[in-house]
């Protein structure tokens, strides 16, 4: 019989930290870090702006495929070839910079980005 308030103890006790830690967690969720960190828009090439650059990197030899106006793992494997020997940074996408290298038109929306 006295081993039974220590079992009651010990077992609210341990709902009580488990209750902490749980909610020590919740200040991780996706909605709190989205509020922390927000984003800008995100940096899109149009259709017409990708066979652009796709008719580029065949002329420069950098790609060999046709001119689908989607970013393929070919045209991005293109893109990050014409990235280095332009001494762009390499990341395999159009960004602004790629296709104002490229002399490629941007979007009144992309000028603004």
């Amino acid at each position: 019989m006295k081993k039974l308030p220590f079992v009651v103890l010990s077992l609210i006790l341990l709902c009580g930290v488990a209750a902490i830690a749980q909610n020590s967690n919740s200040s991780t969720t996706p909605a709190a870090n989205a509020s922390k960190s927000k984003r800008g828009p995100v940096f899109r090439a149009t259709s017409d702006q990708i066979k652009q650059a796709q008719a580029l990197l065949k002329q420069r030899n950098f790609y060999s495929g046709d001119q689908t106006g989607k970013l393929s793992s070919e045209t991005r494997a293109g893109l990050k070839d014409y990235q280095k020997a332009e001494g762009l940074k390499v990341t395999g996408t159009l960004n602004k910079t790629t296709l104002m290298k490229m002399g490629i038109e941007l979007t009144d929306k992309q000028k603004t980005m």
